[in-house]
């Protein structure tokens, strides 16, 4: 592939919600693909592409003034995505310092369909509804970029958030056909067993998350880590094919043999 054929990624952004259990931290994670009587689909986090008009509602955010616009569009689309995809919104009304409340959240659910189709922007949403979105809540974690051999590329920022009191957290139903909240080891056993589908980024970040043992870590763990900008490659060699990343990216692993490559 030449120069000018590689794709020029797309920005996205992905959120882990974050909840603590009595048995440990928990994230949600939802399944875009389910096939009945056999293993569960693939698990992901809510995420997706920034849509038109996320970069034109800096009036209607807090904790914007220290964002660039790639920036702020990305935290923004994470905000949207998740109220899309699981009806958690980290908004407030206008004047407060405090989320929505479960019940005010209950009526806003009609808006997910229109803002995931692209027929309402978020800013229609917002001042229809006099909301304002609390960038402040999104931390930091990760950032990938698919790799350049790929038909389809996309420059995804991923952060976490803890995850409201009274919010319900439920997926969408058409791009996500199930959901659970779980356990980071959880979901990894749960995958090496078969009965779980990850792919390789989300697996890697799953690993990482899985450092820590409480939200209030986890959150912690994020400041204090230089985020390395992910874009893996593949390299042949006499053993077969490999999966290559930053080793200074911080992941348990650097190098992966790609399974059913030919060495």
């Amino acid at each position: 592939m030449s120069e000018k054929e590689i794709p020029v990624p797309v920005p996205a952004a992905t959120i882990l919600i974050l909840r603590d259990s009595p048995d440990g931290m928990e994230v949600f994670m939802v399944v875009r693909h389910h096939q009945i009587d056999f293993a569960s689909g693939a698990l992901v986090f809510p995420g997706g592409k920034v849509a038109a008009g996320d970069e034109a509602v800096r009036d209607r955010c807090t904790g914007a003034q220290h964002l660039d616009d790639t920036q702020f569009s990305l935290q923004v689309a994470a905000i949207r995505e998740a109220f899309e995809e699981c009806g958690i919104l980290l908004a407030a009304e206008r004047g407060s310092q405090d989320l929505i409340k479960g019940a005010r959240l209950a009526t806003l659910d009609h808006y997910q369909v229109p803002l995931s189709k692209g027929e309402m922007t978020i800013g229609e949403f917002l001042e229809k509804e006099d909301l304002v979105l609390q960038l402040d809540r999104l931390h930091h974690f990760a950032h990938w970029i698919t790799p350049e051999m790929m038909p389809k590329r996309f420059d995804t920022h991923f952060y976490l958030a803890i995850a409201p009191a009274d919010h319900i957290a439920v997926h969408d139903g058409h791009e996500s056909v199930d959901s659970v909240w779980i356990k980071p080891e959880q979901a990894l056993q749960e995958a090496q067993a078969g009965k779980r589908t990850i792919i390789f980024p989300t697996r890697l970040n799953i690993e990482m998350l899985a450092r820590s043992q409480s939200v209030a870590e986890a959150l912690k763990d994020a400041a204090n880590r230089d985020i390395v900008t992910v874009t893996p490659w593949t390299e042949k060699r006499q053993a077969g094919v490999y999966l290559c990343i930053q080793p200074e990216a911080g992941y348990a692993v650097s190098e992966e043999k790609m399974e059913g490559q030919p060495a």
